[in-house]
C-alpha cells in the first residue's frame, strides 16, 4: 500500500470561530422540512440558526422577522435583501465573525505562512477579515483563487473594498442558508 506524504509542514486549516447557535432548530421533529422548522422555530431560535449564517444581527432579525417563507427560494431572496440593506455596523458586525476560508489538511506551510502576510497586509488595510466565498470553486483550486483574490482586492479603495466584501458575506450567507434548508443542520460550516 502507497501512502501519499505532503511535500512539508503543513499546519492546521485556519476555522470559522465557534459561533453560538451552530446547530440550526434544535429538537428537529420527524417528517418536518428544514424550512418548516425554521418557520415555526420561536424568534430567538430563528435568529440564532441565520446568525451562524451570516452574524449581523440586524440582517437576522430582518431575515426572521418575514416569516413564514412560502418556498426555499423566497427565503434565499429575503436573506439577500437584507444583506443588501446592511449599513457600515452590520457590515463591520459580520466582518469581525469571520476568518480565512479552510486550506486543504495537506497544505504546505509556505502556502500557509503567504497567506497569513497576505491576510495581515489585508486587515492593516482595510481593518476586517478578509472574505470570499468558494462554494463554487473546486478544492484543488481554492488556495490559489484566495490568494490571487487577496492579492487583487489589496489594490482597491476602502469604499470600493467594502462592497467588495459585502458581496462575499452575501454569497456566503446565501450559501450556508442553503446549506441549512437541505437539512445540513450547521450554518457556521459553510467550505
Amino acid at each position: 500500500m502507497h501512502t501519499r506524504h505532503p511535500r512539508g509542514l503543513t499546519l492546521p486549516a485556519h476555522r470559522l470561530p465557534d459561533l453560538p447557535g451552530r446547530v440550526a432548530i434544535p429538537g428537529q421533529s420527524r417528517g418536518a422540512s428544514p424550512l418548516t422548522l425554521f418557520n415555526t422555530a420561536p424568534p430567538e431560535i430563528a435568529e440564532r440558526t441565520l446568525l451562524a449564517c451570516l452574524h449581523s444581527r440586524t440582517w437576522a432579525r430582518l431575515v426572521a422577522g418575514h416569516r413564514p417563507y412560502p418556498d426555499a427560494d423566497a427565503l434565499l431572496a429575503a436573506a439577500d435583501e437584507a444583506a443588501y440593506d446592511l449599513g457600515a455596523a452590520d457590515l463591520a458586525e459580520a466582518l469581525a465573525a469571520e476568518s480565512l476560508p479552510d486550506l486543504p489538511e495537506d497544505t504546505y506551510s509556505a502556502a500557509h505562512t503567504a497567506l497569513n502576510a497576505a491576510q495581515a497586509a489585508y486587515e492593516a488595510r482595510f481593518g476586517h477579515a478578509f472574505v470570499i466565498c468558494l462554494d463554487e470553486v473546486p478544492a484543488e483550486e481554492r488556495l490559489d483563487r484566495v490568494l490571487a483574490d487577496i492579492r487583487s482586492r489589496l489594490a482597491n479603495d476602502p469604499e470600493e473594498e467594502r462592497l467588495v466584501a459585502a458581496e462575499q458575506l452575501r454569497r456566503l450567507a446565501r450559501g450556508r442558508l442553503r446549506r441549512c434548508l437541505k437539512g445540513a443542520g450547521d450554518c457556521a460550516t459553510s467550505r
